[in-house]
């Protein structure tokens, strides 16, 4: 049966923070039965809390009703302990342990939960599906590793907020609420009780509303805000996550970066004590994809993309003339000394993966022996097949990974392939941050499927003042005051400075195909703000669970998010999504049409 806990039981130090500094004082511990150990005289209790682990001891001394207590506890009880610090007995120090040399001798304990045994161990040694973790999350979350995660993502919480408060930002909340407008994701939407047929939408970002705020006076804004975005989830991607998001006034693209490098720099020095080099590198989006086929490419490794359309233009190989004359391009990577690890069957699956994202084939050229091995030689004549290693710097004991197509093609696969060759290889360093700013972004991009133009970062981004003359002419050449940051082949960040011109934004609406109607149904109260005096202004949103996931040296951002959702959306612990209560949705006006299989649920 399960004892009351009371003011006397309440711990007066955490299990992972005594040291041998404490031996000889009277403590009180709470926490969790790692686990017992009954050595017949003597039992011995690891007792884990967030800081780690302490070990209780039990022994002839020891009140014999609370001995068999001891006795009794099993793995995942809660425990409340008092007892005096002392050192350990001469050989049974752990020195793999931050409490190792010393233990609690116990006087009194309490039982204030019993467990049930527990689906997996608590421990970050125990392989266990991620099905089932996540089904039991409250307990997965108990393991030193995911603890020490959350703790990290605190941390990075705390510094944000202080670093910002001591450069003047004020943090103001926004509405969680609000208008649907379109921001390049699905909307979460939120059925109105008082208007039927009237919805709500949940902010994929707080665009708006912190633009609205620089048109108030509040010059230097800053939150800590929840986004939501119903889109295909990945390892780096959930449906609602948290950016530490800010806006200022008054400032240049040249501010908003300074600021933000002066975050990245004091995060990094207190919570990992790692120097960031300032200022952060930066690079175009034009040379970024023509370098690495990426826009947010990681530089912890060469392997750039080497164009050698010229050198091809009249090559036998049709593939490759083709492509160039048709006013598309021949680009090629070298992993070097990597053909004893690209085997054929390798270079096969390659092959296949360029294909699933585009490709129409894959070109290689693998050198083993003292000649390469050409996977078109037969179409070239003699010299061509070194005049190309050359070009690419391709050597024996290297590869080359070719791709022919327009550049939307050629550039995307091989910064694919680039990442997944630097995998293979095992070249990619793992204790290194390479911080990337990318600038100049296209405007707009052209959608094939919709055969319209739309806006990359979002529509409120002011373009460089020498590209507005082609706004109505040539939008592809129309480049944004817009800038990314990328660590280690993760954006992080995307910003921008803002439209703060009247009509020059309802010239941008124009040229991404809004009507006036549509303008007015959906950004009509934004554009009315810009007539009454809207200050120069920009920002950034900077995406807390990535920099968490990528300052952990965390796979998947399900691993710093508390209750995440898995690739469906849907979270295992809670059975989340759930079908509404009749009632409810008839209160709403809302009739449901279709139902998920049964296999869904």
């Amino acid at each position: 049966m399960a004892e009351l806990f009371t003011r006397e039981d309440e711990r007066t130090g955490y299990c992972g923070e005594f040291t041998e500094a404490d031996i000889g004082r009277r403590v009180t511990v709470n926490g969790w039965a790692q686990r017992q150990r009954d050595l017949g005289a003597l039992i011995f209790i690891d007792l884990r809390d967030r800081t780690g682990i302490v070990q209780l001891a039990f022994d002839e001394k020891t009140d014999k009703e609370v001995f068999d207590k001891a006795f009794s506890v099993r793995a995942e009880y809660v425990i409340s302990a008092i007892g005096t610090v002392r050192a350990r007995g001469e050989g049974a120090v752990n020195p793999n342990m931050k409490t190792g040399g010393i233990e609690i001798a116990v006087e009194s304990m309490k039982i204030l939960s019993a467990a049930e045994t527990p689906p997996f161990e608590i421990n970050d040694s125990v392989s266990v599906r991620d099905e089932l973790r996540l089904r039991y999350r409250y307990l997965d979350l108990r393991r030193p590793s995911l603890q020490n995660n959350i703790l990290m993502r605190h941390r990075i919480a705390q510094v944000a907020r202080n670093y910002f408060y001591e450069n003047g930002f004020l943090e103001i909340e926004t509405p969680m609420m609000i208008k649907p407008t379109p921001e390049g994701a699905r909307d979460y939407i939120v059925p109105s009780r008082i208007h039927p047929g009237k919805v709500y939408a949940l902010p994929q970002s707080p665009q708006i509303y912190k633009q609205l705020l620089m048109l108030s006076g509040y010059d230097r804004y800053i939150q800590l805000a929840r986004c939501f975005r119903d889109e295909d989830l990945r390892a780096d991607r959930q449906p609602e996550f948290t950016q530490i998001d800010l806006e200022m006034s008054f400032v240049t693209e040249e501010d908003v970066m300074k600021t933000v490098e002066g975050f990245i720099a004091r995060l990094f020095s207190e919570v990992l004590g790692r120097e960031v080099i300032l200022p952060i590198v930066r690079m175009t989006y034009t040379d970024a994809m023509n370098r690495y086929g990426s826009d947010k490419p990681d530089t912890r490794f060469g392997m750039e993309i080497t164009d050698i359309s010229e050198l091809v233009r009249d090559c036998g190989f049709s593939v490759f003339s083709s492509a160039v004359q048709g006013g598309g391009s021949v680009r090629g990577i070298v992993a070097k000394n990597g053909a004893a690890t690209l085997t054929r069957k390798e270079i096969d699956k390659l092959t296949e993966a360029a294909r699933g994202i585009g490709a129409k084939g894959l070109a290689y050229i693998r050198w083993v022996d003292d000649a390469p091995n050409c996977s078109f030689a037969k179409f070239l004549a003699e010299g061509e097949c070194e005049k190309i290693c050359e070009a690419l710097g391709c050597e024996k004991g290297d590869v080359a990974l070719i791709v022919a197509d327009k550049n939307s093609v050629t550039l995307p696969v091989l910064g694919a392939l680039r990442n997944t060759v630097a995998k293979k290889l095992d070249i990619v360093p793992e204790d290194q941050y390479n911080f990337l700013w990318i600038t100049e972004f296209p405007f707009f991009e052209w959608d094939e499927e919709s055969g319209s133009w739309l806006a990359m970062h979002h529509p409120f981004t002011m373009p460089l003042d020498e590209c507005l003359e082609y706004l109505d002419s040539d939008p592809g050449k129309v480049r944004a005051k817009a800038y990314d940051l990328v660590l280690n082949g993760t954006e992080l960040l995307s910003g921008s400075i803002r439209i703060t011109d009247y009509e020059l934004q309802e010239r941008m609406f124009r040229a991404l195909g809004l009507g006036k109607e549509e303008i007015e149904a959906k950004f009509g109260f934004l554009v009315e703000a810009y007539h009454y005096g809207a200050p120069p202004h920009g920002g950034a949103g900077i995406g807390l669970d990535r920099l968490a996931m990528l300052m952990c040296g965390a796979d998947s951002l399900r691993d710093v998010v508390a209750f995440p959702k898995v690739q469906n959306a849907s979270e295992l612990m809670s059975a989340c999504p759930a079908y509404p209560d009749p009632k409810a949705l008839e209160e709403l006006c809302i009739a449901v049409t279709k139902k998920a299989d049964e296999e869904d649920k």
